[in-house]
């Protein structure tokens, strides 16, 4: 393509050359060329495509790792606050547990019961998530590279990874309220 250099604010000009193999392989011969072309034009910023992508994405990449970041820092939150409000829970209803195994519940049955009410709650929040976030997804598709906005991988995997998470924070305290000896909760209340 050729257009007058004075229609452009850059003050330099700009070669493309397509190659085949290593691109910066091909930087001495170029500048050989461009040399014999005129002497008086010097060469410099040789780069190969994928160095000029690299930098043109670089500010967009430093945002979705600082979004990454705050991401894993959001999902730890979550998971404290999960643990923090089921062992609540389960430390108000210790009463309740008590009388649970005093009448023959089985440890496995009260584990269960409090996962179950830990995981129901995940599972909704799981669910509205997914919703709300692929209602969102149009508004990310700018810092995305080489990955779709609906990748339904990646939903996935952030299902899962969310719901274990719940289901370990669910597992402590469902542990501890089946090691509650019906004796000492019913005397304490």
């Amino acid at each position: 393509m050729y257009a007058p250099f004075s229609q452009f604010s850059m003050p330099f000009a700009t070669l493309v050359v397509h190659t085949r193999g290593n691109p910066l392989s091909f930087s001495k011969v170029l500048r050989r060329a461009v040399t014999a072309a005129d002497a008086s034009e010097p060469v410099s910023g040789i780069r190969s495509m994928e160095q000029v992508l690299e930098q043109s994405i670089a500010s967009r990449r430093f945002s979705a790792l600082m979004l990454g970041f705050f991401a894993a820092l959001a999902l730890l939150v979550a998971s404290i606050g999960v643990y923090g409000v089921l062992s609540y829970a389960v430390s108000q209803r210790r009463a309740e547990v008590g009388i649970r195994l005093a009448l023959g519940a089985s440890v496995r049955a009260v584990m269960w019961q409090v996962m179950k009410q830990g995981m129901s709650l995940a599972v909704c929040g799981v669910c509205l998530g997914a919703v709300g976030s692929w209602a969102v997804t149009r508004l990310l598709s700018a810092l995305l590279y080489k990955v779709s906005v609906t990748d339904p991988s990646i939903f996935g995997s952030i299902a899962v990874l969310l719901l274990g998470i719940a289901m370990l924070a669910s597992y402590l305290p469902a542990r501890r309220a089946a090691g509650v000896d019906p004796v000492v909760a019913l005397r304490s209340d």
